[in-house]
């Protein structure tokens, strides 16, 4: 058995909730967030069979994509930030996956 732990951008989360209700897959969500962009994300953690580990990884493949989008800088005031002062093309979605060994697994 593993424990699957996605990071997922919340753009996405919804997506891949309902493909997870879709193949019967039963997850927990909880809402976290990022750093660099403060932005909103859903992480999920799903306890799979060794076998349903691959189509877990898939479904959130397809479902979270990453994409371009233009974000402003944080303004620093301890030195010059003229050259930060415009919008930059970042890369965001997608998602982060960890997939853990689970010694031991109950339900009560």
């Amino acid at each position: 058995m593993k424990l699957i732990i996605a990071i997922v951008q919340d753009k996405d989360a919804n997506k891949l909730r309902s493909a997870f209700v879709a193949n019967e897959i039963i997850a927990t969500r909880f809402s976290t967030s990022g750093s660099f962009l403060r932005a909103g994300n859903t992480t999920y953690l799903v306890g799979v069979d060794d076998d349903k580990v691959e189509k877990v990884l898939e479904l959130i493949k397809e479902t979270c994509s990453s994409r371009e989008q233009f974000m402003t800088p944080p303004v620093s005031l301890g030195g010059d930030t003229s050259e930060h002062a415009f919008p930059i093309e970042v890369q965001v979605g997608g998602a982060t996956v960890m997939v853990l060994p689970i010694e031991s697994f109950h339900q009560f």
